[in-house]
């Protein structure tokens, strides 16, 4: 008798979308053996799974029929960290950025590839899982060490500017994760607006000058286009 793999450990996928084609469809590519799924088909009932199911990771439309994502979203923080992964078909830079603001943790437009959804998941999995105080984070030759504030590539210590330390180490803190201009200065600069967006584009591209190998082509510090940008992880 072959014995059955155990499914306790298997991370747990809420789908959140009241499209039928879309729910069969991450269903085939989410129920190999690798992840538990559920699925709710509104708003109400996401709410309700994402408290019942306890899901490591949320997959959110949001164009549903009873509450918009932004709402579930909101909700959703008021009460817990879990990841959220917006999949819509809304593709215009302020919905992106609403999303992210409201507290999803990605954005992908339909329609998308497997392998890039199946890449955010795990991305998405690897920063939950994260819960060391003071980690180092390594990403092909950076090494950023927030414990000791040392930076490194290919092993030669990295010089930073105070400002320059504190985006990189927020971008750490959230590898994987899209941040958005508006959060980015939040967190560095205390700034509520985009009033001065340069001052976020200098910095990022000295940045770039620094801890990449070629800053006109970066392999670390990715921009999406009219929202933020992201630490490669």
């Amino acid at each position: 008798m072959t014995a059955e793999k155990s499914t306790d450990n298997l991370p747990r996928i809420l789908v959140v979308d009241d499209e039928l084609a879309i729910r069969r469809f991450l269903h085939t590519v989410l129920s190999s053996g690798e992840f538990i799924l559920h699925e709710a088909d509104n708003g109400h009932a996401g709410l309700a799974s994402a408290t019942a199911f306890r899901p490591d990771v949320i997959l959110l439309d949001l164009g549903l029929p009873d509450l918009d994502g932004i709402e579930v979203i909101k909700r959703i923080r008021e009460w817990s960290p879990v990841p959220i992964i917006v999949l819509s078909v809304r593709e215009h830079e302020n919905d992106k950025v609403s999303a992210l603001d409201a507290g999803a943790d990605d954005y992908l437009t339909k329609p998308f590839g497997v392998g890039e959804l199946l890449a955010r998941i795990r991305a998405a999995l690897r920063r939950s899982l994260l819960e060391i105080s003071e980690p180092v984070f390594i990403s092909n030759d950076l090494q950023v060490d927030l414990g000791s504030r040392r930076v490194t590539v290919n092993g030669f210590d990295i010089s930073l500017t105070p400002t320059e330390y504190d985006i990189l180490r927020f971008l750490v803190i959230h590898a994987g994760k899209v941040l958005t201009h508006g959060q980015i200065l939040k967190q560095v600069w205390g700034m509520t607006n985009l009033e001065q967006p340069h001052v976020l584009r200098v910095n990022i591209s000295n940045l770039r000058r620094k801890i990449e190998v070629d800053p006109s082509r970066p392999r670390h510090i990715i921009t999406e286009p009219g929202v933020g940008y992201r630490l490669k992880t």
